[in-house]
């Protein structure tokens, strides 16, 4: 495509109101943040779910192990893996109850990663159609038959399972969102569960936004359900809930030597340097050690903001998760509701498509444990003025 073609899909995206732009903004705390011309705004638009990102102890321990070098130099298999990354990668294992992990160097790349090397075209993947971008770009390259079946509906993936032929030398996946990161809603996976017992599949569960925010002690999806064990791989984020940067999958040691062995994502990445690890480590520590006083703060300011938002009239889609979506309709409509709340201080961020469907854009709001009720009433006020202006 020349320059001209360009300008004309560019064009074309601003005159659908899907246009994107990339804006600065310095975080102050874990729950304010500052742009280039000094206007501070309250912020709703990070997965800082535990707003531990500027947690003393998690600083800390990424400045002490800044000493040890800004940068690892190359990957793991060619130049080494720092004493800390596999420290942390031992105890991601033991704190979901794994015999192993491997750490990536994003969230998105484990999910690549994992369904690149495992899957091939003789197999076939069952994949929900709310699944991440990640899972469905994993998909494409693995090269296998991919089945999408309807939002968590399990009388749809059993029909599927039951219906899709696969070959004497294929394999079945099933990979899903723990908690769907645009609508906030958990799968139900004891109905997954109860479908494995049935048909012989490998099961994927991304956690990256239930690691830290659902569950007792906030170990994600199998733990809000009382489940042990079916979850052959788990896959996470280091960079919501724990504060830092990079991703992982925990599953067994057989699954992970053979990741290192074949996931190239994983095989040709420069890998991530000591105080990511540390940081991220401390931050493990503190959900390991007091981790129910932040999930039960982050409970109560999302209570507290669904509650505010609904009596005020706002069309939230309704569940129990941080994640707190405003249904607005179009994508003009969801950038002059974000545009107005940023001047009155409060940032949001309007998602449109393609990361949704068409007519389906909204506001995805997320509350943290660091926000005060002060700034969730007040914010909320301010989303109730606009939304009856508008």
């Amino acid at each position: 495509m020349g320059i001209s073609g360009l300008k004309d899909a560019l064009s074309s995206i601003r005159g659908s109101g899907n246009y994107r732009s990339v804006a600065d903004l310095r975080m102050l705390t874990a729950t304010r943040g500052l742009d280039r011309a000094g206007k501070e705004y309250v912020v709703f638009s990070s997965n800082n779910y535990l707003g531990l990102t500027h947690d003393e102890s998690v600083v800390e321990a990424a400045r002490a192990a800044a000493s040890l070098g800004t940068g690892s130099t190359g990957a793991r298999l060619t130049s080494g893996a720092s004493f800390e990354l596999s420290a942390l990668e031992e105890q991601i294992a033991a704190f979901k109850g794994v015999e192993s992990a491997l750490v990536f160097n994003t969230g998105y790349m484990t999910n690549l990663g994992v369904l690149y090397a495992l899957a091939g075209k003789r197999d076939v993947v069952f994949s929900d159609r709310l699944n991440h971008a990640s899972i469905i770009d994993g998909c494409r390259i693995s090269g296998a038959n991919v089945v999408v079946y309807k939002h968590n509906d399990i009388a749809d993936l059993e029909r599927l399972l039951s219906e899709t032929q696969v070959s004497a030398e294929g394999r079945r996946f099933v990979v899903t969102d723990g908690v769907f990161s645009m609508d906030g809603d958990i799968v139900d996976l004891p109905g997954i569960l109860s479908l494995k017992k049935k048909f012989a599949f490998c099961l994927i569960v991304d956690d990256a936004h239930a690691l830290g925010v659902i569950g007792r002690t906030g170990r994600g999806t199998a733990e809000h359900y009382g489940i042990d064990g079916g979850i052959d791989i788990q896959v996470g984020t280091l960079s919501k809930a724990l504060a830092a940067e990079g991703g992982y999958a925990a599953c067994s040691k057989e699954i992970r030597d053979y990741l290192v062995n074949k996931s190239r994502p994983f095989i040709f990445s420069t890998s991530l340097p000591p105080m990511v690890a540390a940081a991220a480590s401390q931050a493990l520590s503190i959900l390991s050690s007091r981790g129910s006083g932040l999930l039960e703060r982050l409970c109560g300011n999302t209570a507290l903001m669904r509650s505010l938002l609904e009596d005020a009239g706002l069309p939230i889609v309704k569940g129990v998760t941080p994640i707190i979506p405003i249904l607005v309709g179009s994508s003009e409509k969801a950038l002059a509701f974000a545009s107005a709340c940023c001047e009155k201080g409060v940032m949001l961020c309007a998602i449109r498509p393609p990361s949704v469907p068409e007519g389906t854009s909204r506001i995805r709001l997320t509350v943290t444990a660091a926000h005060s009720k002060e700034e969730i009433e007040e914010s909320a006020l301010i989303m109730k003025e606009i939304w009856r202006r508008i």
